[in-house]
């Protein structure tokens, strides 16, 4: 299961603090990026990437701080996400292909 979720820059180190403190949250893979680099200012998105437990728990913590991100720029965010980690992959690729 993945989510995507927007959080204002204001509180984005109280929400990062919570996910990544939480003994549920912590074990999926957790993901920010700054939401400049789509296009919207003032912000951050974080990706979680897990089982339905962690994802329904990061979106409780979530509630006061941040939204879901959803429908086309859910998709747009996700495949940018994407596209960047594959670049990366081929630059460990080259360093220890």
């Amino acid at each position: 299961m993945e989510i995507v979720l927007y959080v204002e820059q204001k509180n984005f180190e109280k929400l990062k603090q919570k996910l990544f403190g939480d003994n549920i949250v912590s074990r999926a893979n957790l993901l920010t990026h700054e939401a400049s680099s789509f296009g919207k200012q003032g912000g951050f998105y974080i990706r979680v990437l897990g089982d339905e437990e962690e994802c329904k728990r990061a979106l409780e913590l979530s509630k006061d701080l941040g939204v879901e991100v959803t429908g086309e720029e859910r998709e747009t965010v996700l495949a940018k996400l994407n596209e960047e980690g594959e670049r990366s992959l081929e630059g460990f690729g080259g360093i220890f292909g």
